[in-house]
């Protein structure tokens, strides 16, 4: 897929002094006045009621998708997601599988409150026991830079039932924290239930979860996968310059969970590379590669 360079959203101007839900729906506001090819819909609420979107692009029978900022510290991705999202609307007319054989539907940004904190620190409004809480469950520090949970402390890509048990007593974490935190049950967070709702309702064909960091493909779960996704990951990886990788001792993700629950190709995609959150200086970098691995992705082969 050829970029296109316009004055529409740029969106790494947005993303040099980080990414936050405000930049989202700004970014948003732009894309869908430019580009009548794209549809956003809500598909739920954060904790704190921030809209969730799925975005929705083709008119195919088969259904794609693709989400992104699960995890508070890797808000990079959700506008990495949303550039390729822009970039397929400006290709839209020559892509004619897109146009009649496939439809995408992607999500983001799916933790808006957890990336707002990590940027922003505690916001506003808060009570005085919430703000103790949340300092108590980031180990007392008023830097919430690494937070990779939701606002609620829960690591909202442990929260699908994919052997969530396991998931739970292998973390150890016994309540609300920073990371690694399972949640009260399965699905308890409003985040993950709008995933899962929705990936119920559209009966996806084949996901993707982008994460950082690594540039590594994950591609397996517990021998359930089928038999063609070791292939499709390899095929990803060679794309974009990354390594597919079989992962073992790891539960209740997203990708597990569209596994497990419908024994159908699933990815987690770990872009980039360094410790995150990564930095905003290398998000052309990412892009360039992780936009091949997408565009194969919704592509095929």
């Amino acid at each position: 897929m050829e970029k296109k360079q316009n004055d529409v959203c740029r969106i790494i101007h947005l993303v040099d002094g980080g990414y936050r839900y405000s930049d989202y729906m700004v970014q948003s506001e732009g894309l869908l006045r430019t580009y009548a090819c794209l549809n956003q819909i809500q598909i739920g609420e954060s904790v704190l009621g921030k809209p969730i979107h799925a975005w929705v692009i083709g008119n195919g029978k088969e259904l794609l998708h693709i989400n992104a900022a699960v995890h508070a510290n890797e808000w990079i991705t959700a506008p990495l997601l949303l550039r390729f999202i822009e970039d397929l609307a400006a290709e839209y007319g020559l892509i004619q599988k897109i146009e009649d054989k496939i439809a995408l539907c992607a999500v983001p940004m799916v933790n808006p409150d957890g990336i707002d904190l990590v940027q922003n620190g505690i916001p506003n409004g808060c009570t005085d026991l919430e703000r103790e809480q949340l300092l108590a469950w980031n180990d007392g520090n008023p830097d919430f830079s690494r937070w990779k949970a939701n606002i609620r402390g829960v690591d909202l890509n442990d929260q699908f039932p994919a052997f969530w048990e396991e998931e739970r007593d292998r973390r150890g974490r016994k309540g609300p924290a920073w990371q690694d935190y399972s949640g009260p049950h399965p699905l308890s967070e409003p985040e993950a239930i709008a995933l899962a709702e929705l990936t119920r309702k559209c009966n996806f064909s084949r996901v993707m979860s982008l994460h950082t960091q690594g540039r590594e493909i994950y591609w397996n779960y517990r021998d359930m996968e089928p038999h063609q996704a070791k292939e499709i990951a390899n095929q990803l990886a060679n794309t974009g310059g990354y390594r597919a990788v079989r992962l073992s001792g790891s539960d209740a993700g997203y990708k597990d969970w569209f596994i497990q629950e419908f024994r159908r190709p699933g990815f987690t995609v770990e872009a980039g590379e360094g410790i995150n959150p990564l930095p905003a200086e290398q998000f052309d970098e990412i892009y360039d590669e992780l936009a091949l691995i997408m565009d194969k992705f919704v592509q095929g082969s």
